[in-house]
Formats: structure tokens, C-alpha cells, sequence
């Protein structure tokens, strides 16, 4: 176990001193992420307001129910709570209509779909293996089994990058055929960026529902570094806990006019009570994404990732539509080294304290749990003050310890670069390290 911690340390790790086993635990995490580089596209370091928030006394409290209309008495905090979040997430988003209820993104997506279709009705969304997500309707996924989805994909590569992008043309035709109730955008895999007029203008001409879903560049669209769906889209989907650097949980978006359905769909139609504490953080999330620095923050995401980008390709690797729009990349291994796999590249990066995960590119002939790519995200080593000089540094690492991943002594070089690059970096400089 780690030496004795600072009492910023103490708040950080969430230990309770007696508990000895767990205390350990989370100790140890607390250091894995102070020490080794985080660089899976779904996470980000939160600010201890919201880790704080998120600890908070709030969730002894159980609030079914939404504001004035609960299901248990003593809800008079729980109530301006959960309105101030939702407040916020209006402002901060420009929206009608906020639901902060919901615990994670794949609820919040099917409580969208609970919404707006009906049970064995066709949805067209975007195929898992190009670039969309396990709740647009994958076989595995509770989605794939109540409703018929019809999938869309992805452009054929291009020698200058310029393949790979969502076909518009195929998604016109699906639909044109098809005939869908709803048509869903938004990705967990893509790095270019989603206009959703198009897809509105799709949906417009077969009759169909609009939903984005955007749990990947939230905080980019907070920022106005990506394109708003608020407004376009029927309803709007999102995660808490990616660009927008808050707790893990999800939210929803819509009109004033479809509120009552979206609302019913997450309480009683999915969920019990809430979970408050973490709306309370959620409230938090929302107030620092609307200060002016939230705003530089989401451009540099976005201007450290295209670095990262431009630097993978100088070492060797072909990037997945070439590039990127956003805090995400989709990297090609089969160029780097055509034995290497997503899994043995994931495994050996996590050795060199590298922290990713493996990822099925477009037409990928390796099976899902195995790969034949990696997706990277800058999200949380912006948060921690990476720019776009240290990008070129993390590549270089990356690529060393992949070239030489059946090196030992190699791999503890690169992981002690790792570390003292780390240090320069530290997500939560105010707590002191262990003695």
C-alpha cells in the first residue's frame, strides 16, 4: 500500500481510514492516474468540486420522481438540486427541455428511444463495427432486441485520407427504403465531425424521428468547437463525464413540446430515484463549462488531438479517415506492423503506463475483441495541461514501446519517460504525493 497521504490526497482517493481493503484500492488508483498517461477518448480528469459533489451527503437521499412531484418527503433540497442542474444544462446547451436523470449515456439513449418509437419499430443508426455505438442497436444490446435497426457506415478509405466519413448517400437510401421511425446520429468512433442538418433533412423526408446522439463532443458543442444538434435533433443525448469533464452519468436534451414523453420515458418508464449526489455534480459540470476557460480548454482538445495525429503519422501509423475534427482518433495498426493487434497493442501500452483502448476500425477483419486499431482520445491530458508540443512526445513513446513490445527493459524505459512526464502534468497539482 502507498505511504501515508496528504489530506487533499485523502479527499482525491475517497479512502475511509477503516477500511483498510478498500482504502488500499483506491490509493492505488488515485496513483495509476497521477502516474500513467490517460488516453482512452471516454474519460477525463474531473475537478475536485465535482468529486466532491459526486461524495457528497446527497446520496443518502432517494428522490423518485422529478421536482414538486415526488414519490418520498423530505425532497426540498433534492428538488432545487436537480432544477439548478437542469437550469444550467438549459443555458449552457440553449435548449427548452433538460433531463438530468439518467445514470449513464445507454440509458439516456434508451430513453430516447422509449420516447420516440415503439417497440419492433425500425431505427436506422450507425453500424457498431464503423464507428457507432453498442445502444444503436447492436444484437448484444438490450437496444438490438426491442427494436429493428437498420445500419449505415462509413465512406471506403481513400489514398489522401479523404474516405471514411459517414455516408449521407447511404443513410438517404436506407431510409428512403426502410422507412425508419427514427434516425439516429452520433458515434462512439468517429473523428471527424457530424453536421446534423443533413440528417434532419433525411429524417424530414421519410417521415422519421431525429436523434444525435452526443456523448462524445458534449463539452466540444458546450464550447461551440462542434456543431449544436440542440434545436435540430428531436431529442439530444449526452454523457457527462467525456468532454464535459463532470461525474460519470448521462442527460437528455429536447423541445418543450416532447418534455412530458422524455420525462416519462426516463421516470417511471426506465429508472427509480435518482442518483443525486451525482446530479449535484452534474450541476457543478454545467457551471464550469460555461466559464469563458472551458471554452480554450475544448479548442486545445481539439488542437492537441490533431497533433497527436499528425505526429502517429509521421511515426508510421495510418490514421482512420485521416485525421481528425475532435478529441478523438481512430489509429490503423496494420500499416505500423501488420501482426500487431489492437488487444497485444492495448496490453503492451498498458505495461508502458499507457493507458488506451483497443478498437475495430471500419471493415475491420479482426474480431471485436481482438482488433486491428486503437482509439486515442486528448480529452483528459488536456485537462491536465498537455499541449500540443507534448503530443508529438506521447507519440513517440507510443510508437517506441510498440516497436519494442516484446522488450521488457524497453518497455520500463518508456514507462519511467512515462512517469516523469506525468509529473510535469500532474491532474491534480494541489494535493501533495505520498511520503
Amino acid at each position: 500500500m502507498a505511504g501515508r497521504l496528504s489530506d487533499p490526497e485523502v479527499m482525491l482517493a475517497g479512502v475511509l481510514e477503516e477500511d483498510d481493503e478498500i482504502r488500499a484500492l483506491l490509493v492505488d488508483e488515485l496513483h495509476r492516474q497521477r502516474s500513467t498517461l490517460q488516453l482512452i477518448a471516454s474519460e477525463n480528469f474531473t475537478s475536485p468540486a465535482v468529486l466532491a459533489a459526486t461524495a457528497s451527503v446527497l446520496t443518502n437521499k432517494y428522490s423518485e420522481g422529478y421536482p414538486g412531484r415526488r414519490y418520498y418527503g423530505g425532497n426540498a433540497v433534492a428538488d432545487e438540486v436537480e432544477d439548478l442542474a437542469r437550469q444550467r444544462a438549459r443555458q449552457l446547451f440553449g435548449s427548452e427541455h433538460a433531463n438530468v436523470q439518467p445514470h449513464s449515456g445507454a440509458s439516456a439513449n434508451l430513453a430516447a428511444y422509449l420516447a420516440l418509437v415503439e417497440p419492433g419499430d425500425t431505427i436506422c443508426a450507425m453500424r457498431l463495427d464503423q464507428g457507432g455505438h453498442l445502444t444503436h442497436g447492436s444484437p448484444v444490446s438490450i437496444t438490438g432486441k426491442l427494436y429493428r435497426f437498420v445500419a449505415y457506415g462509413v465512406t471506403p478509405a481513400a489514398p489522401d485520407g479523404s474516405g471514411e466519413r459517414i455516408d449521407l448517400d447511404q443513410v438517404r437510401d436506407i431510409a428512403r427504403r426502410e422507412r425508419p421511425k427514427l434516425i439516429v446520429a452520433g458515434t462512439t468512433a468517429y473523428s471527424r465531425t457530424i453536421e446534423p442538418e443533413p440528417f434532419r433533412a433525411i429524417a424530414d423526408e421519410v417521415g422519421a424521428k431525429f436523434m444525435f446522439d452526443c456523448a462524445h463532443p458534449a463539452g466540444l458543442v458546450a464550447a461551440g468547437v462542434h456543431p449544436s444538434p440542440v434545436g435540430v435533433a428531436d431529442v439530444v443525448t449526452f454523457t457527462t463525464h467525456k468532454t464535459l469533464r463532470g461525474p460519470r452519468g448521462g442527460a437528455l436534451l429536447t423541445s418543450a413540446e416532447n418534455a412530458r414523453l422524455v420525462d416519462g420515458a426516463v421516470f417511471p418508464g426506465l429508472q427509480g430515484g435518482p442518483l443525486d449526489h451525482v446530479i449535484a455534480a452534474k450541476a457543478v459540470a454545467f457551471r464550469e463549462a460555461m466559464q469563458p476557460s472551458f471554452k480554450s480548454y475544448a479548442r486545445r482538445v481539439v488542437a492537441n488531438a490533431q497533433a497527436l495525429a499528425g505526429a502517429l503519422t509521421g511515426e508510421g501509423f495510418r490514421l482512420v479517415a485521416g485525421g481528425t475534427d475532435n478529441h478523438l482518433l481512430l489509429v490503423d495498426l496494420r500499416d505500423f506492423d501488420p501482426e500487431l493487434s489492437g488487444k497485444v497493442a492495448q496490453e503492451t501500452l498498458d505495461r508502458a503506463g499507457i493507458t488506451c483502448n483497443r478498437n475495430q476500425i471500419p471493415n475491420d477483419p479482426r474480431p471485436p475483441f481482438v482488433t486491428s486499431g486503437l482509439r486515442l482520445g486528448t480529452a483528459a491530458e488536456t485537462t491536465a495541461g498537455m499541449g500540443e508540443a507534448d503530443m508529438a512526445v506521447v507519440a513517440g513513446l507510443l510508437a517506441t514501446a510498440l516497436r519494442r513490445r516484446d522488450d521488457d527493459a524497453a518497455l520500463r524505459a518508456v514507462r519511467a519517460e512515462v512517469r516523469e512526464l506525468r509529473e510535469q502534468f500532474d491532474p491534480y497539482p494541489g494535493a501533495g504525493r505520498e511520503s
